[in-house]
């Protein structure tokens, strides 16, 4: 995650203008799916790694949070969250999740939404998440799909006319890092199968609660018809534990 692409300036345009960015949670694909995986946040101290524009943040201090900490390498996102997303019991840090450090049982609650496929170990964020966490405190997080990270290119193959053929998954069990395009810019991820991300969760003693693959809601595949392609193959995955 410290190749920082959000804070090159075409980039981050390109990045403004996607509809999570515009409308915040009720523009993003997944949150119909994530919002029901949350726990109670009445009273709870929150983190969210990889805030982005801190609507996360928002949410739960809306929902009654008592504090929530968010972090994000990029200096850009963090600007934006300060200006449309500061309010009282919400701290924005600047800070890469490679070095992000706190005493053990921190928090009630952590929160990541499409961060971790740019992280190179998801086994040391899981430990360290474990050791943050209070007992029972909960970890709920989204990534992109491993069918979706797979093959690398993260694109469809194309017919002869341009139509959409297929989603490409090649490679799968290879995991690590991929080369891939994103708002038209070169981008590393890193690719991890299903049974690299569960059994992360598990060696460090973690209780699975839920794991969802969401479809688009039928309001967003009324609206937008692009949205109908999201039926043909898994873009993320949402997974929910429990310490």
């Amino acid at each position: 995650m410290k190749e920082n692409k959000y804070d090159d300036s075409s980039f981050f345009e390109q990045y403004e203008k996607m509809l999570r960015s515009q409308i915040g949670l009720e523009g993003a694909g997944e949150w119909h799916a994530l919002k029901k995986m949350l726990p109670d946040f009445t009273g709870k101290t929150v983190l969210d790694l990889g805030c982005g524009f801190g609507w996360h943040c928002r949410y739960a201090v809306e929902q009654g949070a008592k504090s929530v900490t968010g972090i994000d390498l990029s200096e850009k996102m963090l600007e934006k969250a300060r200006e449309i997303n500061q309010l009282d019991g919400i701290e924005y840090v600047q800070k890469a999740l490679e070095e992000v450090d706190y005493p053990a049982e921190q928090f009630d609650l952590i929160l990541s939404s499409l961060t971790f496929h740019y992280i190179e170990s998801f086994n040391t964020m899981a430990q360290n998440i474990c050791q943050w966490l209070k007992p029972g405190g909960h970890f709920v997080f989204s990534v992109e799909h491993p069918i979706f990270t797979a093959e690398g290119s993260q694109d469809w193959a194309y017919g002869s006319h341009g139509e959409k053929q297929h989603w490409p998954v090649d490679h799968y069990f290879i995991q690590g890092k991929r080369d891939t395009t994103f708002l038209g810019e070169n981008v590393v991820k890193y690719h991890r199968t299903l049974t690299g991300y569960l059994s992360s969760l598990l060696k460090q003693g973690f209780k699975i609660k839920e794991i969802t693959e969401p479809e688009p809601s039928d309001q967003m595949l009324k609206e937008f018809a692009e949205m109908k392609d999201e039926l043909r193959r898994p873009m993320m995955l949402l997974i929910s534990v429990e310490k």
